[in-house]
């Protein structure tokens, strides 16, 4: 069971029935009383009443905040109305609030456990594998504007994270697909076990019980003891300064944030070529090659045609992770070899971003 360090104490990532919330809530300190459920249409109707009947048998008395699907969701009026829902159950600071949807009801709801009241107990329950293998684990939570993705949130950590996997079996396929994207980049990140069985599995979607637990455990190691991102944690960001710009840039919902980030990833592992290299580079040499083919098994979207070199460049300028010195980048020196890169000159990103436009 991978366990996640932070300044304050420590967390468990639980891989078991959803049912078994009101018993880990017990564990957590809490007593039976009201408990906030925000969660998603689709979710809500597949597995909020097995999550309240749960609740309500232990003395709980559940109090569901519903909101659209999607990731038009992570806005400051759908967060307002998310607040102003849970006020008018009457919470009190002992109050827990359960996350029960993927990425986005993960990050609106957690931060509103960050928020209300100064502060609400928080309790992950991940229903997607991309927030089963990343978004629920390090305590990350935040909405969108206009001016690009999560650059409003907070770090609030969870109680624990409960990761049914048998919810896995309602997703759609593009929706696995995009969860796996996450898992890929763990895969390149950290190398080992995790990258030898995604290399060598046929069918990714026919080892999900496997896969998604060792990216857990990777997500969790890489973020034990970083909560807020000064060392090592940055390197999940893995092909996200490409993937943020481009989800802005189409437009929030146009694209799942998995196929982005796979995009992302692409871009990134060019740049990381030809700054090993000093040049552009073409074809992607070894062991940047192998990367590639296996973030191509992702089968990336087109970058929109209407989408110039331009628009993504100047997307990219609103990135939360920049410093005085401009863009950051994490690049790969090889499987399990990231790196930060600062200073890229704009030819070697423009270079990156043609790379990833061919699929």
């Amino acid at each position: 069971m991978p366990t996640v360090t932070h300044a304050s104490g420590s967390y468990a990532i639980h891989t078991e029935a959803l049912a078994t919330a009101p018993r880990r809530l017990r564990d957590a300190g809490l007593e039976p009383g009201l408990a906030l459920v925000v969660t998603d249409e689709t979710v809500g109707g597949l597995y909020l009443d097995v999550l309240a009947d749960a609740l309500r048998a232990d003395g709980w008395q559940p109090h569901p905040v519903v909101v659209p699907p999607g990731e038009g969701s992570k806005s400051i009026a759908t967060f307002a109305g998310v607040c102003d829902a849970c006020l008018a159950a009457g919470p009190s600071r002992q109050t827990p609030l359960l996350a029960l949807g993927g990425g986005v009801v993960g990050d609106l709801g957690g931060f509103a456990a960050a928020t209300l009241l100064r502060g609400l107990p928080l309790a992950q329950l991940p229903t997607t594998v991309l927030a089963q293998v990343d978004s629920s684990i390090g305590g990350k939570t935040g909405i969108n504007t206009r001016r690009g993705k999560n650059l409003v949130g907070a770090f609030h950590a969870p109680l624990f994270v409960l990761a049914d996997p048998a919810v896995l079996a309602t997703l759609p396929e593009r929706e696995v697909r995009s969860g796996l994207a996450e898992a890929v980049k763990h895969a390149l990140l950290a190398g080992g076990d995790l990258f030898e069985t995604m290399v060598a599995a046929p069918r990714w979607e026919e080892r999900l019980a496997e896969i998604v637990p060792m990216a857990a455990a990777v997500k969790a190691a890489v973020v034990s003891g970083d909560e807020r991102e000064a060392g090592e944690r940055a390197f999940l960001n893995l092909g996200h300064t490409f993937g943020h710009a481009l989800e802005a840039a189409a437009g929030y919902g146009t694209l799942t944030h998995g196929e982005a980030v796979a995009v992302g990833m692409r871009a990134a592992l060019h740049l990381s070529a030809s700054l090993a290299a000093g040049r552009a580079v073409e074809p992607l040499p070894e062991p940047w090659a192998a990367m590639d083919a296996l973030v191509r098994r992702l089968d990336p979207p087109a970058v929109p045609h209407a989408l110039t070199d331009d628009a993504l460049v100047a997307a990219m300028t609103s990135d939360k992770k920049r410093d005085a010195s401009g863009l950051r980048f994490v690049v790969l020196d090889g499987v399990g070899v990231p790196r930060l890169a600062q200073g890229v000159p704009e030819a070697r990103v423009r270079a990156a971003w043609a790379f990833a436009r061919r699929v």
